[in-house]
This record gives C-alpha cells, structure tokens and sequence, in this order.
C-alpha cells in the first residue's frame, strides 16, 4: 500500500456490470492523502479504477456497507460476522475504459476476483472528463467532485438525441437552461437554429444579443417583435376548439365543408399552385373567418314570406365589423314571415364566435397583422414569411413567449405551433433549410403544461411525434419541466441525455429512474440531497453519469413571482381612477398599452 497509495481493496464478486468490492483491511483512512490532495473512500456517484494491464475499466459507485455485500457472502454474515474479515464494502458500475490517454463509454473486458480497485485521481478524472472536440461540445459546469474540471456536452447527441432537464421549483432549472442556450448562442455557428417556447417570458433578458424575441403586445423599442399565429394554419378541431359553446357531429361537419369550401374559393381567387383535390380543412390556406362568420349567421337568421323565397331582409349586416343582418321577426304560428327551416341552430356557438374574434387577447390569432386575410381571402404576407422570421432569423435564438396567450387555448396555440414547424421540416427535408441541413433545436418550457400523460391532445400528439420521429428530419427536442411524472413516459424515454437537478418529489424521482440506466438508479436516491445548480447529468450527451455544478447565468431567468416586500413597501395608493380605468379596459377586454381594435 505504500508503493501504491491509491489502492483501496479489491473485487470479491462479479455479477454483468456490477461489481463487489471489499476494502482492503490496510485502509488506514478514509480520507486519504495522495500527492497532496484529500480524497473520500466511498462517496456514493464517485469513481473507482480497475487497471486491467494497458487498461483501465471505471466504475460509479452506487452502494456502501452491507447493501453492498454480495448475496452469497450474507449468508455467511447470518452465520459468523468475524469471518468476512474486513466490514466495508462498495459496489460499483461499470461505465467506461481507458486505453492508453483516451476514455471511451463501455468496456470490452470484465474484472476477475482478485483484482484490486484503486481510487480516482485527478490525473485520472482529467482523461474521463476531457478529449472533447470544442468544435462539438459546449461547456455548461464544473465536475462537483472536482471543480477545476470542466463540465462539457455532446452538442451533437444533445440535439439529435433529445434532452430532459428536470426539477423541482428553485432548483435552478431555468439557470440551467439560460446556460445551456448561452453555451450554444456563443460558439457563433453560421446557421444555428434554437427556438424555446416559454410559456412565461422567462428568458426574454437571459440571451440579450443573441436572441430574437416574439410575444403579445411588444416592446418594440427593446427590440421584440408582434407575435402571431394565423387562425387559417391551425387544425380545423383546434380552430372550433379556440371558440366557446359545443357542436354536435353533424354540425362539426357542416362547419369543417364551409372551412373547406372558403379555403378552396381562395386558391381561385389567388390562382394558388394547390390541386383542389388534396386540399382539406386542415390545410394551412388563408380565408376569411368574418365572411364565414357572417355567412352562417345570415342563414341562421333569414326569415320569408309564403313563398318561402322572398327573404325578409331590413338592413344588411357588415361582415367587417361583425355585425349581423336584420331580418323582420317570425310571425306566430301560420302567419309570415317564416323561420328559415334549413337552419342549423349555430346562432349561439356563432354570438360566442363573435365575442371571441372581437376580444383583444385573441387579436394574436384572428387578427394576426400582415397574415390577416381581407373578405376574398387575400393576405399581404404567407406563412412563408413567418416561419423566415421564426427559423431563418440571423440570431441563433428565437423565443416565442407565450405569456399572453389566454390560458384556455395555450394547449392549442403549443400544440399548433409545434405541427406548423415539423411539417415545415418535413415537407422541407430535402432543401437546404430543412432539418437534415440546418438542424432545429426546440426547448420546451414548462412541458407538463401542454404534454400531459394520457392526454390526447394536438401538443401530446405534436411533442410525441417529434419525439419519435424527429430525429430524423433534424429536429432535437429540449423538454423543461418540474413534474416529470405528468410527463409521458413514451416522450421521456425518448430523451438521450437526462438533467436532473434537485428534486424532492418521490413519484418524481420514480418517473426520472425508469429513464436511465437500471444500475444507475440508486443516483437518483441523491437528488434531494443536491445543491441549487447542481444535477446529475446521464445519458448519450456525457461520456459518463456526472454530478455538474452549472454556471450561473449573467441574466438570469426573469422570475414569474413579483418581490412581496418591495411591493408593498414601496407601492402607490391606489385610487378610485385607477379602478374606473381597470373596469373600462375589463369591459373592452383590453389591456393597457395593448393594441387598439382595427
């Protein structure tokens, strides 16, 4: 032991990867001194070396004490306790191997009993840790064990392999994020495409520079820009979904042939290259939502005379405005004028209809600027041009913030946007702004909000299929999310690499362990133990299970919670004016500095 100071014991069982080592009874400490630094005997996530000849295999401690003993060995322990000798014991993991100055992930050998087991030195984490290529790695930490070392990723597993980071409010999930959006913005690839989409405004300040930022209402003197998505490119079930009220099926199907006749009559009048039969009401075409509007309700209202021909009109309606037709009232029983009996009983799904594409907050979506189509259906600019602002931006993040989207369509709206930008990709795969040739990485923010398991809903279908499939058009995927166990576990165990920060959560921790490698799931016993900033960091995008220290962010993520002391501190007295100019904005369904009704 004195010619070999790092020697600890040596391997008694071998069970596949799993490996029993009893301690040498030499160990005079567990806290031995090697070339002037301290190490720790047994700390539960460090490593061990097993030098097999030009070899060296690495493992991860995941046991110590008697859990630790092999099971053959307790029966022995049940009969005579002095006989195993020496009473500490450890098992560790196989993970990786060294030949010569390169670490690779696996090995192609196994340790015999007898072997000894040697702790890890500095020397030794250096050659696990590094032989990164910078061209293909960012660095987002330091290694907690040692923090002169380095924390760095595969960018490329990352992105084609998909990611989770994981944990519970203040664990420093959305710290971790800002870093790893700040390590890709700052290696200044050419075509490099991040899109998050924050349901929060959280990250808004976090990438100043490098970022283009697009929400309701914005401050375009900090330099955001108007978000918007048009009505006619989201699914026909998650337009009607956008409106109150419900239809019955046949009504559904009366709606979804108008949709699809409007949207036909459009590629008319645009003369657009689009064969009519492949059309459906699906298809991202432009029509006018208000002449469609205008159009039910008319018919819903019509009266006649005896005829039942003549129609009772007293003042035509203006689709422009929403403003609906008059029509002389029915008479009573036999006499005119008569009620039109092909109507379908839509008045009250279209009045609900009405308020909502008259409603500010969904200007966003029914008046969606340059992309709002006139009564022929005509709009000033296509989808073309909004999915170039979105992916063709020259920063290499855009963030969409969804924090002014109305609660009760955010799943849609998510669900939406992620189906308008695969199928851009997919469509798009062979050209060279598809995903094979200038890939895509989306970040979801908060994904337990719109990616709930067992729910069948356009964003759950949208995020599974990229899950799944996307890969192969170039679109990688960055789930956020401090409840995992609302996560679909088809989604979750499509993700390649695993951040798990602190989380206390026991059915948390359950989900996050059947996502990572069976001999490594007593790790996740650590996580309520973790610092804030601090995760285990598991999968394709890291040579080895490692225990990171992320950097602090320069702008950190904008916090959602306002700061009570100051507030009330140093709040103003409110007035009645105040409260005349709240109601006003409440009754108009306005916000204040939003933008006016056209």
């Amino acid at each position: 032991m004195t010619n070999r100071p790092s020697e600890i014991g040596e391997v008694v069982s071998v069970s596949g990867n799993v490996i029993s080592i009893q301690l040498s009874d030499n160990v005079k400490s567990n806290m031995p001194i090697i070339d002037g630094v301290v190490y720790r005997i047994g700390q539960i996530g460090s490593f061990l070396k097993i030098p097999l000849g030009y070899s060296n295999l690495y493992g991860i401690v995941t046991q110590i004490g008697a859990a630790a003993i092999p099971d053959k060995l307790k029966d022995i322990l049940k009969e005579d306790y002095d006989k195993l000798g020496n009473k500490q014991w450890l098992s560790i993991v196989l993970v990786g191997e060294q030949v010569g100055q390169k670490f690779e992930r696996g090995v192609s050998q196994s340790p015999t009993t007898g072997d000894k087991a040697h702790l890890v030195t500095i020397n030794d984490l250096e050659i696990i840790y590094g032989g990164f290529d910078d061209d293909n790695s960012i660095e987002v930490g330091n290694i907690s064990i040692s923090e002169s070392l380095s924390a760095k990723i595969d960018l490329n597993k990352l992105v084609s392999r998909h990611c989770a980071i994981l944990g519970s409010t203040g664990s420093g999930k959305s710290n971790s994020v800002a870093v790893l959006l700040n390590a890709i913005a700052k290696k200044s690839y050419k075509s490099s495409r991040i899109l998050v989409i924050d349901p929060h405004g959280e990250y808004n300040a976090v990438l100043k520079d490098k970022s283009t930022v697009y929400r309701i209402n914005a401050n375009t003197s900090e330099g955001e820009k108007e978000f918007y998505v048009p009505f006619w490119a989201l699914p026909f079930e998650e337009l009607i979904r956008s409106f109150p009220g419900s239809l019955t099926d046949q009504n559904k199907d009366y709606l979804r042939s108008k949709i699809l006749a409007a949207k036909i009559q459009t590629v008319d009048v645009l003369k657009l290259a689009i064969e009519k039969e492949i059309i459906t009401a699906d298809s991202p075409i432009p029509f006018s939502l208000n002449q469609l509007w205008f159009e039910l309700d008319d018919f819903e209202r019509k009266t006649f005379k005896k005829d039942r021909v003549t129609e009772c009109l007293i003042k035509k309606g203006d689709p422009v405005s929403l403003i609906s037709s008059e029509y002389t009232p029915a008479g009573i029983g036999s006499s005119e004028p008569f009620l039109n009996n092909s109507a379908k009983s839509l008045l009250g799904f279209l009045n609900g209809m009405r308020v909502k594409l008259k409603d500010s907050n969904y200007r966003f979506l029914f008046k969606p600027g340059d992309l709002t189509p006139d009564i022929t259906g005509k709009t000033k600019k296509d989808l073309d041009t909004l999915l170039f602002e979105w992916l063709g931006s020259k920063k290499p993040v855009t963030i969409l913030d969804l924090s002014g989207v109305p609660t009760e369509i955010m799943t849609s709206i998510s669900g939406a946007l992620l189906k308008i930008i695969y199928d851009s990709l997919f469509w798009g795969q062979n050209l060279p702004i598809g995903g094979k040739e200038q890939p895509l990485l989306i970040v979801l923010e908060e994904a337990h909000n719109y990616l709930k398991a067992g729910e069948d809903s356009i964003s759950s279908r949208a995020v599974q299929k990229i899950a799944k499939e996307g890969r192969k058009y170039g679109v990688g995927l960055v789930l956020v999310t401090q409840r995992p166990s609302e996560l679909d576990e088809t989604v979750l165990s499509q993700c390649g690499t695993i951040v798990a920060l602190r989380m206390n959560n026991s059915k948390d921790r359950a989900h996050i362990k059947s996502a990572i490698q069976d001999e490594l799931q007593t790790m996740v016993d650590l996580l309520p133990s973790l610092r804030t900033g601090e995760g285990i960091v598991s999968g394709e995008g890291v040579k080895i299970p490692s225990r990171v220290k992320f950097h602090k962010a320069s702008n950190t993520p904008k916090s959602a919670d306002p700061i009570v002391s100051l507030k009330w501190r140093d709040g103003n007295t409110a007035t009645l004016a105040e409260y005349r100019e709240l109601l006003i904005l409440w009754r108009n369904q306005k916000l204040k500095g939003g933008e006016k009704d056209a």
